[in-house]
């Protein structure tokens, strides 16, 4: 969820755990501290998304300080978990930077009593080896993995997903997401996967003579989370589980 209507939706329609980001156009980027507090309220889980910005996961030594920064933030603020990933110049998962953050979740989890969940986000789809990346995962202690089945379509990714949740074997949680909807919804729980993410986003046009438009305050659609989407795709995963 990017806005403080969209978690309101969400919380509406009957979602079980939040991500929250800013900016979904791009896959989603770190939410201002604004909305991090407010989302310290909800009464589901919410898990921050920590990316600092759009394009590719390969992070320097500043970006991995932000990423760090995010992770004190939503400990601080009380969410229940972070959403995280970085890749090496030849995009396999760059464990020696996930281990240092999840090194620090941990830790700052323990000093509130409270352990912060962690989720890989999709830099997981950009792995040249799924198999590799899912155990690497596993053996750096992340609790999911987010993950389109490595293709820009969870639905397209079907084969593959189905594949990492054998694999996982209950050792690690695969959390299906992009394009998800009640359409697709079925074919993905057939997989035996149980956990699946979506926007559930109405999307609307812009009249182009609005003036929010023109002065590009605005793209030529906008989106909002619909609480009915998100009671309907919940309806279905309620019923596979």
């Amino acid at each position: 969820m990017e806005t403080i209507a969209g978690l309101r939706a969400a919380v509406e329609g009957g979602a079980d755990r939040i991500e929250l980001c800013a900016a979904l156009a791009v896959g989603g980027l770190t939410p201002p501290a604004s909305l991090i507090h407010a989302a310290a309220d909800a009464p589901v889980p919410v898990h921050l998304l920590a990316r600092p910005r759009a394009g590719g996961f390969v992070y320097g030594a500043a970006e991995q300080a932000l990423i760090a920064d995010d992770i004190r933030t939503a400990a601080d603020a009380g969410l229940a978990g972070v959403v995280i990933g970085a890749s090496t110049e030849r995009r396999t998962l760059d464990a020696a930077v996930l281990a240092r953050w999840i090194e620090l979740a941990l830790a700052l989890g323990a000093a509130r009593g409270a352990r912060l969940s962690l989720t890989l986000h999709r830099a997981f789809d950009l792995a040249p080896d799924p198999i590799d990346a899912l155990e690497t995962s596993i053996g750096l202690g992340f609790d999911r993995i987010l993950t389109s089945g490595c293709t820009p379509r969870a639905i397209d990714g079907v084969a593959t997903l189905a594949a990492l949740h054998a694999r996982a074997d209950g050792r690690i949680t695969i959390l299906a997401g992009s394009g998800v909807n009640a359409a697709t919804a079925p074919a993905l729980l057939a997989t035996g996967i149980r956990e699946l993410h979506a926007s559930c986003r109405s999307v609307r046009p812009v009249d182009a003579a609005a003036p929010e438009r023109r002065f590009g305050f605005v793209g030529s659609e906008e989106g909002m989370t619909d609480p009915i989407r998100v009671a309907e795709l919940a309806r279905i995963i309620h019923l596979a589980t």
